[in-house]
């Protein structure tokens, strides 16, 4: 079996440090994008099993990224995550009617991150 992959977009190089210490901790293969345009770019030649997506970025945004990779072919694939300061919940249903799986608080943890991937069924539980 091959080994699952993450991208994580985020502008903010600690949180996708934290959040790759967490990812490879559950046996993926992690890629990391600095905004939305730099992980469209990467989606456009290989999508990754998950993405952890931060909402505001420079470049493109995180609901802007997400739009247009669940367009590209394959893109309703990849199990996406939000992963946002952002807890107003008009907000909340705005990521996922942009085809987001779910939605993780910052800052998070590893048992959080876990227990989300579990839940959209991005590793067994």
């Amino acid at each position: 079996m091959s080994v699952s992959t993450c991208l994580i977009v985020d502008d903010s190089r600690i949180i996708r440090k934290v959040a790759r210490r967490i990812v490879e901790g559950l046996g993926y293969e992690v890629d990391e994008a600095a905004d939305g345009a730099e992980a469209l770019a990467y989606c456009t030649s290989a999508l990754p099993d998950v993405l952890l997506i931060d909402w505001n970025m420079p470049v493109m945004d995180g609901l802007s990224f997400l739009r247009r990779m669940r367009a590209l072919p394959g893109g309703d694939r990849p199990k996406a995550l939000f992963c946002s300061i952002e807890t107003r919940p008009e907000k909340i249903a705005e990521a996922l009617a942009a085809g987001a799986d779910d939605y993780v608080m910052k800052p998070f943890d590893g048992d959080i991150l876990q227990s989300k991937l579990s839940e959209v069924g991005a590793i067994a539980a």
